[in-house]
C-alpha cells in the first residue's frame, strides 16, 4: 500500500467510530445531492470513498429494489460503522481502492464520490478510473456536505488558488479524465460538482 493509501487509511480509522455523531445534520444534503444525480429505477451506481455509507440510503431510495448500489472504501473501519449503522442493507459493500476498482469496464450508471478529490493521490489518473467504470454518458457527482469557504473555516485554514476543488482546477481536471462538467455550485450549504462521461 502506498504512503498516500496509508495515510488515508490512519486518518479515516481514527475518526470512523464518531464520524456519523460528529455530522448529524448532513442527510438531507446528501439526499438532495444524490437526486442532482438524476438516477432511476434499476441503474448501477457507485459511492466512492463511501465512509460510514451516509449516501447509500439515498442512492438505494434513488435506483429501486432493482438497481444496484455499491459502496467501496479503502478503510475497513468505515465500513465496519457502515455495517453497525445497518447501511449493508441500501448497497453491496467493497473493502476497494477507488484508484484501482474491482469492477468492469462501463458496468455503472453514475458514481456519487462525498469529500472525495482532496483524498486522490493522482487525481487526473483516479477520476479516469471512475470513469473507465461508468458508461458514456454516465454521470459523475462530487459532492461536500459545506462549501469550500466553509470547510476551509471548519479546518481552521485558507483557501488557496491551488486548491483542486476550485471550479478553475476541477474543470480541466475532469475534462483531462474523460468527464464533461455540467454544473458547478459552491455556497455555504453545500458543494456539488456534476460531469457527464465523455462518450
Amino acid at each position: 500500500m502506498s504512503d498516500d493509501h496509508t495515510h488515508v487509511q490512519e486518518f479515516f480509522s481514527a475518526r470512523a467510530a464518531d464520524w456519523d455523531s460528529r455530522f448529524p445534520d448532513d442527510g438531507p444534503a446528501y439526499a438532495s445531492a444524490v437526486g442532482a444525480l438524476g438516477l432511476r429505477a434499476g441503474d448501477r451506481v457507485l459511492d466512492a470513498g463511501c465512509g460510514t455509507g451516509r449516501a447509500l440510503p439515498p442512492l438505494r431510495a434513488a435506483v429501486g429494489p432493482s438497481g444496484v448500489v455499491l459502496g467501496a472504501d479503502l478503510t475497513p473501519a468505515m465500513l465496519r460503522a457502515a455495517a453497525g449503522a445497518g447501511r449493508d442493507q441500501e448497497g453491496q459493500l467493497l473493502l476497494a481502492d477507488v484508484t484501482a476498482l474491482p469492477l468492469r469496464s462501463r458496468s455503472l450508471d453514475a458514481v456519487f464520490g462525498a469529500g472525495l478529490v482532496s483524498h486522490l493521490p493522482r487525481p487526473v489518473d483516479n477520476l479516469r478510473e471512475l470513469a473507465r467504470v461508468v458508461r458514456p454518458g454516465g454521470t459523475l457527482a462530487l459532492f461536500h456536505p459545506i462549501g469550500r469557504a466553509a470547510l476551509a473555516a471548519r479546518q481552521g485554514r485558507q483557501l488557496t488558488p491551488d486548491d483542486l476543488r476550485a471550479e478553475a482546477n476541477l474543470r480541466p481536471l475532469l475534462t483531462a479524465s474523460g468527464w464533461h462538467m455540467t454544473s458547478y455550485v459552491d455556497e455555504d450549504a453545500r458543494f456539488l460538482a456534476l460531469a457527464t462521461r465523455a462518450v
